[in-house]
């Protein structure tokens, strides 16, 4: 059985969470306590990510950490969601790549900075942020006008790796995504009928917490 380190917090260990209960394949969730400086641990760094990041997956002896390494590692393994075409395989990765380098990563980090950070966010840090959310969703938006997912007629790994923020609710981040981008609204309620699909909250361990900073 695979073994998921993992918080309930995290859109990229949700990710890969999606990935598994898409593929119809058991896991055993194990909790990280990143909120509480788990992973800042230097034993914790030894034994499971020098990175000091989550998710972990360990298959056996096994042990994979970065969400995209992940899930193509899962779709390689069990045939699906992985592309059908070696042109396919290869727009998977394009927007793999994407989706860390622009579309998860700015959004990622505003929400952690009005949810869950220590200290009220610095507003010109959350107005360019939200200038380079802007800017990727866009893209993603008028991609999604044409296309019923990210690559191809079917899910991909791409719609995993790029959704995996948007589940969690609309108060932590204070973006009204669907309202803004209709066609990533639209999208995200094609992906919450898959089968496997949960909200993170019930699919990870950990505490839902309220977001600390609702007004900055």
């Amino acid at each position: 059985m695979y073994r998921l380190h993992c918080f309930a917090q995290s859109g990229n260990a949700f990710k890969v969470a999606f990935m598994l209960r898409a593929l119809e394949l058991p896991f055993e969730a194990v909790h990280v306590a990143f909120l509480d400086g788990a992973t800042a641990d230097p034993a914790w760094r030894d034994a499971h990510n020098e990175m000091g990041e989550a998710p972990v997956l360990e298959d056996g002896e096994l042990r994979l950490t970065q969400s995209g390494a992940i899930l193509t590692y899962l779709a390689k393994k069990h045939g699906h969601f992985g592309g059908v075409t070696e042109a396919e395989q290869l727009e998977v990765l394009r927007w793999l790549l994407f989706d860390n380098h622009k579309f998860t990563s700015y959004y990622a980090t505003y929400r952690f900075m009005k949810a869950l950070g220590k200290h009220r966010p610095d507003p010109v840090i959350l107005k360019f942020l939200l200038s380079r959310i802007e800017g990727a969703f866009n893209i993603v938006d008028k991609h999604l006008a044409s296309s019923a997912y990210i690559v191809g007629d079917s899910p991909t790994i791409a719609d995993f790796s790029l959704s995996g923020y948007h589940f969690f609710p609309q108060e932590e981040s204070g973006i009204d995504v669907a309202g803004r981008w209709p066609h990533i609204g639209a999208w995200l309620e094609r992906l919450k009928a898959l089968p496997g699909w949960a909200s993170p909250y019930d699919v990870m361990p950990g505490e839902r917490l309220p977001p600390r900073w609702p007004d900055a």
